[in-house]
């Protein structure tokens, strides 16, 4: 397996960058329009690992809003991290990919500087990528639940529920992860159903109940202070929200599945925010 470290692709992508006007793209503007912008951010990701560099075409050369604090901003921060990756080491499978409105969220097992699971978000701007944030997590091969970190549904279903779902976990965050009504999560999550991905939680409401009382137990109960967006397709909601965990700043990323009008299973990723001297972009995490 290849990566986009080779020195023509290298090239090419830092060209891109620095002559603002030429895009780097291998196809046509016909053929990218008949591409949803879904595809192109799986695509994308799956080049990663392959070396294909046409997806490269999808991001815009002249802006592109990096919030991975530790890549700089434009087509030559990509490159760089790209040239630091042993040849043949990374890989990135999506497993999810849906898409709301000019945004595209993806779910992904990456080796990636290591084994990790990812969410990446991706804005769309006429069909180009202009800006980029994402969430990422070591994978743990032990967990409590025995489910994986990724594993589970992937279909997309009650597209017409879109929004009331997005509704729906939007107040789960505020009464239950906020802790503004905690007592209200039976009203959010299912009783007969809550399949569990955390690693360190079992299923069920009482797997939930446990792992937070074990936290509170020990003063390290992760607190949640901001949502920064609410993104769905169908029966798939995500939350990107801002908080602490080990009194140090915390990026949370929640994907929720829903099926009649309740929460059923929850994926997360957990990333602890780097301080400011350590950033390589000024875009900030969210």
């Amino acid at each position: 397996m290849k990566l986009l470290n080779t020195k023509s692709v290298l090239a090419s992508l830092l060209a891109a960058t620095v002559f603002a006007g030429c895009a780097f793209n291998q196809s046509t503007p016909k053929e990218t329009a008949m591409i949803s912008n879904k595809e192109k951010a799986v695509q994308l990701l799956t080049s990663i690992e392959t070396g294909d560099p046409k997806p490269v075409g999808y991001i815009n050369p002249n802006k592109y809003i990096q919030h991975n604090l530790a890549v700089k901003d434009g087509l030559a921060g990509f490159a760089e991290v790209m040239a630091q990756l042993p040849e043949g080491s990374a890989k990135a499978k999506v497993v999810r990919a849906f898409q709301d409105g000019e945004y595209v969220f993806t779910h992904t097992e990456y080796d990636f500087f290591g084994p990790k699971i990812g969410f990446d978000i991706f804005r769309f701007e006429e069909g180009k990528i202009v800006e980029h944030w994402d969430n990422l997590q070591t994978i743990v091969e032990k967990t409590s639940s025995g489910r994986s970190q990724i594993d589970g549904p992937t279909k997309v279903n009650d597209l017409d529920k879109t929004q009331s779902n997005k509704a729906l976990v939007q107040n789960f965050v505020n009464d239950v992860l906020f802790g503004k009504a905690p007592n209200k999560i039976t009203e959010y999550i299912s009783t007969e159903q809550y399949d569990q991905h955390n690693p360190y939680v079992k299923d069920g409401l009482q797997g939930l109940g446990e792992a937070i009382e074990y936290l509170s137990s020990q003063n390290d109960m992760f607190i949640y202070q901001k949502t920064h967006k609410v993104l769905g397709e169908g029966n798939f909601i995500l939350t990107v929200s801002e908080g602490s965990w080990h009194g140090k700043p915390h990026a949370f990323y929640d994907l929720f599945r829903v099926e009649n009008s309740k929460i059923v299973e929850h994926w997360d990723t957990i990333e602890e925010i780097p301080s400011q001297e350590k950033h390589a972009n000024s875009n900030g995490k969210f």
